[in-house]
C-alpha cells in the first residue's frame, strides 16, 4: 500500500511525458531507470551472441569505406578506420559497365535537379509521379518490348512486391521457384500466402515433375533467373518458357545481371536468345549496369496497372528522387546504341577468367561476365580478402554463407570496360601471389 501511495506521487510530480513512459513500458514488463529501460530478458546479452557466433564462424560482414572519384572510375579511396586514406581498385563494383560516371548521365541528373530539387515529395500516389518517372517507364517498357513498366526504388522491392502480389491477383496460384532464386524472389514467393513449389537449379526435369503433379487448371508461374549472380550460370529460357505453354503457366524473370549488358539494345539474355516476347513479366534493376539505382518489372499494362494497384510495396513507398530517375532514363537510353561497349565488357570478362585458369587459381566459368574464385574457407576468404587491400590496394568483397552454400565460399571479380591492362595485371599477380603464399589449392575448374 505504501509503495502504491509512493509510486503515485512519483507520478504526479513527473511530467506528463515521463508517466505515459513508464505507464507503457511497464505494459511491456520493462522499468524505467533514467533515461534507460530495464527488461527482465537481457537483449543485449542476446545480441551480443548473435555477432560473436558470426565471428567465430568468419563470416562476419564489414564495409569498406570507399569514395568514388568522378572520371577514375574503377579507382577510388579507401578511408581507413584510422583516418588516413589509401588508394584502391574495385574489383567488385555491381557497375558493370562504368555508367555511374558517363557524362550523359551525370548532365541528366544535374539538370534534374537544378529543375525540380532533390526529392521526388511523396508516393508514386500521392504527388511522387513527375515526368521523369513517366519517361524512365516509357523508357523501360520500349527496351523490353512490353506494354508497360513500372518503376520502384530497387530491384529488390520489385521482386517482393509483385511476386508476393500475384496470388491476390490470381486466387489459387502455384509459383514454381528456382532453389537457386535470388534473395528477393524467395522473400517474395516465401510471404505471398499462395502454393509454392521448388524446384532444383535449372533442373527441367524436376520442374516439369511438380507441375504435371499440380490441378492442371490452377493459374502458375515460373519464377526464374536469366543469369544467376554467384556462379554466373544462365537458366534454361527456352525449356522453361516451353513447359510454361505446355502447363499454361506464366513467366517470371530475373534479368537484373542481364540488362543492359546482353542482347542487340542490352535488353538481357532473353532478347539477345530471341525469347523475350514469350516472357510475361521482366525484372530488372537499375543499379548495376545502369549505373544508377531502382528496379522495375515491364509486362502488359494490365499486369502492370494491378501490380500497381495491389502491391503494398509500391504503393506505400516514397518515389525515387526525378534526378535519379533522369539519369537512369539516360543511361537506358545511351545504352540501346552502345553495343561497342557491351562487347567490351565481355573482352575483359574473358580475358580476366583466361589468366585465372593459366594459374591454376578454381574459378567458375560459364560463359558470363561474372568471375567467382573459390577459396571454400569463409576465414580464408576474409583474409585473403584483407590481404589484398591492405597490401595490394585491391578491393573484392568476400561472399560468404547465407549468400553462397558453406564450403563454396568465395571472392566474386566483376571486371568492366574500365579495368585496363595495368589494372588486370596488378590483380592477376596479387592472386597468384596470395595464392601461393596461403598455400591454396590450385585447380582447373571449379565447376
Amino acid at each position: 500500500m505504501v509503495g502504491a501511495t509512493v509510486c503515485s506521487v512519483l507520478l504526479v510530480k513527473l511530467t506528463p511525458y515521463m508517466r505515459l513512459r513508464i505507464i507503457q513500458n511497464a505494459s511491456l514488463g520493462c522499468v524505467l531507470r533514467g533515461d534507460k529501460k530495464e527488461y527482465p530478458v537481457d537483449y543485449d546479452a542476446k545480441l551480443d551472441v548473435a555477432i560473436d557466433r558470426l565471428h567465430q564462424e568468419g563470416r562476419y560482414r564489414t564495409f569498406i569505406d570507399i569514395e568514388r572519384k568522378r572520371g577514375q572510375f574503377p579507382h577510388a579511396t579507401w578511408n581507413r578506420p584510422d583516418g588516413s586514406e589509401t588508394p584502391v581498385t574495385v574489383w567488385c563494383g555491381n557497375d558493370y559497365l562504368g555508367m555511374g560516371q558517363h557524362p550523359a548521365v551525370l548532365e541528366a541528373m544535374h539538370d534534374a535537379i537544378d529543375a525540380t530539387g532533390a526529392g521526388s515529395g511523396g508516393t508514386r500516389n500521392i504527388s511522387g509521379t513527375t515526368v521523369y518517372h513517366k519517361r524512365l517507364e516509357a523508357e523501360m517498357a520500349d527496351l523490353h518490348h512490353k506494354e508497360a513498366a513500372l518503376l520502384f526504388t530497387s530491384a529488390y522491392i520489385a521482386n517482393d512486391a509483385t511476386l508476393s502480389t500475384l496470388p491476390k491477383l490470381f486466387p489459387g496460384l502455384i509459383i514454381y521457384s528456382d532453389a537457386l532464386n535470388h534473395a528477393s524472389m524467395i522473400e517474395g514467393v516465401r510471404r505471398n500466402g499462395g502454393a509454392k513449389r521448388i524446384f532444383r537449379h535449372n533442373d527441367i526435369a524436376h520442374l516439369r515433375e511438380l507441375m504435371a503433379a499440380d490441378d492442371p487448371d490452377a493459374p502458375k508461374v515460373i519464377a526464374f533467373e536469366s543469369i544467376y549472380s554467384m556462379d554466373g550460370d544462365f537458366g534454361p529460357i527456352g525449356a522453361i518458357c516451353d513447359l510454361a505453354d505446355e502447363f499454361g503457366a506464366l513467366t517470371y524473370i530475373d534479368e537484373v545481371h542481364a540488362v543492359g549488358m546482353y542482347g542487340p539494345r542490352g535488353a538481357g539474355v532473353a532478347a539477345r536468345d530471341g525469347l523475350m516476347g514469350r516472357i510475361d513479366i521482366i525484372n530488372g534493376t537499375l543499379a548495376k549496369a545502369y549505373g544508377v539505382m531502382g528496379g522495375y518489372i515491364a509486362a502488359s499494362a494490365k499486369m502492370c496497372d494491378a501490380i500497381r494497384s495491389y502491391a503494398p510495396g509500391f504503393i506505400f513507398t516514397t518515389s525515387l528522387p526525378p534526378s535519379v530517375a533522369a539519369a537512369a532514363a539516360a543511361s537506358v537510353a545511351h545504352l540501346k546504341t552502345d553495343q561497342a561497349l557491351r562487347e567490351k565488357h565481355q573482352t575483359q570478362a574473358k580475358i580476366l577468367k583466361l589468366r585465372l585458369k593459366g594459374l591454376g587459381l578454381p574459378i567458375i566459368d560459364h560463359g558470363s561476365h561474372i568471375v567467382p574464385l573459390i577459396v571454400g574457407d569463409p576465414v580464408h576468404t576474409k583474409k585473403l580478402s584483407d590481404m589484398l587491400l591492405e597490401d595490394f590496394g585491391i578491393y573484392v568483397q568476400p561472399i560468404n554463407f547465407p549468400t553462397v552454400p558453406r564450403g563454396t565460399e568465395r571472392l566474386r571479380f566483376t571486371p568492366s570496360p574500365v579495368h585496363g591492362p595495368r589494372e588486370m595485371d596488378a590483380l592477376v599477380e596479387a592472386l597468384d601471389g596470395l595464392w601461393s603464399h596461403c598455400a591454396l589449392n590450385r585447380a582447373e575448374l571449379a565447376g
